[in-house]
Formats: structure tokens, sequence, C-alpha cells
């Protein structure tokens, strides 16, 4: 049996993980497939029912877990309080989540930039740049005057190894092609260990044809040509700016799921935010968090073994490529005229219909 956490997350997230959860529901009722949910507090209801965006107790009890479906944070809004911080870097940190795993794919019935796409960067998630999360104690970024800011970056042998082969390992199941992303003519030091350490990673894989592409020569590739592209692994803010490129490239953010990753749990959470100016209008587009849940599901079956949770998984895919393909039943930013709870009704019928 898989334990797997419900977190809604704030605004749209209320919408957009009750239908995530339903299809995740419907794709293990139909493999047979048996697990226990638990549904836990966070953000801003959390601060208004328990007086803090990150209780304690919902940290405790995701431990127990095998992993947890997060719904998009809208942690900007957040009252001025010191109880009111970002659960985002927490989880990751306290989880070591070290892998964010970001797939982009077009679709035929959907306008895009470029049709023929399907790839997956894979960001370092703990280190880096974001000063939220590269020092246990106090702030990667301090401003010791007036006039200037400092701010650090932070690359470990460590975590670049590891998220190197969580990479090397995705390319092996997928077209096996790694390209390695960094800087390492600028950052001689930062860049090049982590390029170092892809390159010692690479030696266990030689069945992956692996490549290394400065930064701003794979952002103008992408662009132009981001179907030569497989796997990629770069830095944390690197990462961060490339995958929100190749989400624009395949119809926006709305079609950009991801799945946060570490040794033993993961995390499904789609790339886009919490949409505040359309919550409650019933239109968010469910996609990236059903197909982050799907995502959660095929890694649970791989960590444990669990066939019938990776079939879960491929039914989920299945039936929201076929919804997407069809578009009858899809949200207004997809061309369409359904609601969240109609999309996500339309992909629960094709996960049974397809069963």
């Amino acid at each position: 049996m898989l334990s797997i956490g419900i977190l809604n997350g704030d605004d749209i997230g209320h919408e957009i993980v009750p239908e995530t959860i339903a299809a995740m529901r419907a794709a293990a009722a139909v493999t047979d497939l048996e697990v226990a949910w638990t549904a836990l507090p966070i953000g801003r209801a959390a601060y208004d029912e328990l007086g803090t965006t990150m209780p304690a107790d919902t940290l405790e009890q995701l431990s127990k877990l095998d992993g947890w479906v997060l719904g998009p944070i809208g942690h900007q809004a957040y009252p001025k309080s010191p109880s009111a911080i970002n659960p985002h870097p927490i989880l990751r940190k306290h989880f070591d989540l070290y892998a964010n795993i970001r797939p982009a794919r077009s679709y035929r019935s959907l306008p895009c930039v470029h049709q023929g796409v399907d790839l997956v960067i894979v960001r370092e998630n703990n280190e880096g740049f974001q000063p939220d999360r590269n020092v246990v104690a106090g702030s990667g970024e301090f401003r010791p005057s007036e006039e200037m800011t400092i701010s650090v970056r932070v690359i470990t042998r460590n975590g670049s190894s590891k998220v190197a082969r969580a990479a090397f390992e995705l390319a092996q199941s997928r077209r096996k092609k790694l390209t390695a992303v960094h800087k390492d003519t600028v950052f001689k030091l930062g860049c090049g260990m982590f390029a170092e350490e892809c390159r010692r990673v690479a030696e266990d894989f030689p069945d992956v044809q692996y490549e290394e592409t400065m930064v701003d020569t794979f952002a103008m590739r992408l662009a132009m040509k981001p179907q030569q592209y497989d796997v990629v692994v770069t830095t944390n803010m690197f990462g961060d700016i490339l995958s929100d490129e190749a989400a624009g490239l395949v119809g926006g953010l709305g079609m950009a799921p991801g799945l946060c990753a570490g040794p033993d749990l993961a995390m499904a959470q789609a790339t886009h935010g919490s949409a505040p100016d359309i919550a409650g209008k019933g239109i968010a587009n469910p996609f990236a968090m059903i197909v982050s849940g799907a995502m959660l599901f095929d890694w649970l079956g791989r960590k444990k073994r669990e066939p019938k949770a990776i079939t879960a998984a491929s039914l989920m895919r299945e039936a929201v490529d076929s919804i997407i393909e069809e578009k009858q039943f899809v949200t207004p930013d997809l061309g369409g005229r359904s609601s969240t709870s109609e999309m996500g009704e339309a992909i629960r019928s094709k996960i049974k219909a397809l069963a």
C-alpha cells in the first residue's frame, strides 16, 4: 500500500488538487492499487486556522508518508508575519528533495511555438543562488551598505552528483541522451565543480549519449530547436529559468508539470503559481497538476517496485493526452469552454474507459 499526502496549497490549488486526487483515485481503483490518503494543512488556510503556514505537525506527518501532492503556494500575498513563511524551501530542504523534474511536451491540438517537443529539465533543487535554501542559518544574500548587495551561490560535489545521477537514470529510461548545462567558462569553480561531477557520473552510464552546453548557448538553441533535447540537467537558478522557457515553447506554465524527488520521498508540484486572479472562477487548467500526480505514481511505482502504480501513472497520462488531443473538454486557456471540474471529470471517465 502507498501512503500519499494531500496539500491543497493556495488559491487555485483548492480547485486543481481535488481534481488531481480524484484522477489518482480513479487510476488506483481500476488497477487495484491500494493507497492511503492523508489530507494535511498548509499555506494561507493553515495560517488562518492554526496561525502558521507551515505547521510542525504537517512536517511530522509528511515524514511518515511515501509522497504527497502539493498545490501551488501564493506566499507573496501572505501577511507580514514570522509565522507566514513560504513552505516551499522548507519542504525541499527538510526532505532533501534535491531533484526538480520538469517535463515540457507539445501537443498537435494546441497552439505552441514548436511541435515535436518532448524533453525534461532536471534542476538541482537545494543549492545555487536561492538565498532561502543555500545556507543552514542566515541568508545567502545580504546588503552590507545601501550601495551594495551580495548574493552567494552554493555548489557542492554531493548536490551536483546526486542531481546528475537522477538525470542519467531518467535519460536511461527515455531516449538515452543527456545535456548538462552550465557556464564553466566564467564560473570556473562553481559551474566547474558541477560539470566535473556530471562527467564522473556519466562514466557509470556508457549507454547514455552525454554532452555539455553553455547556458546562454543552450537558451538560444532551446528557443530555436528544442526537439534536439531529451533530458537536461543543470543548477538551480539556470534550471528555474530554462524550464519556464521550455514551458513557454509548448503552451505556457499551465502545461508544465513537475516532481520534486529525494532519496526516499517525492512531491508532486506543478511549476505554475497559485493564480489568485482566477481563483474561485472554476476555469483553472488542472493539466499540470494532474500530470504531476501521474509522475508521483510513476516515481513511487519504480521506487517501491509496485507495477500497479506504474500502470496507474500510464493510464493517467494516456487519459490526459486523449482529452487534450480531442479538445472537447478543456479549459478556456487551452481554447475550450469547460470548467476545471468538467475537464477533471472527462479525464476520470477516460481513465475508466482506457482500463
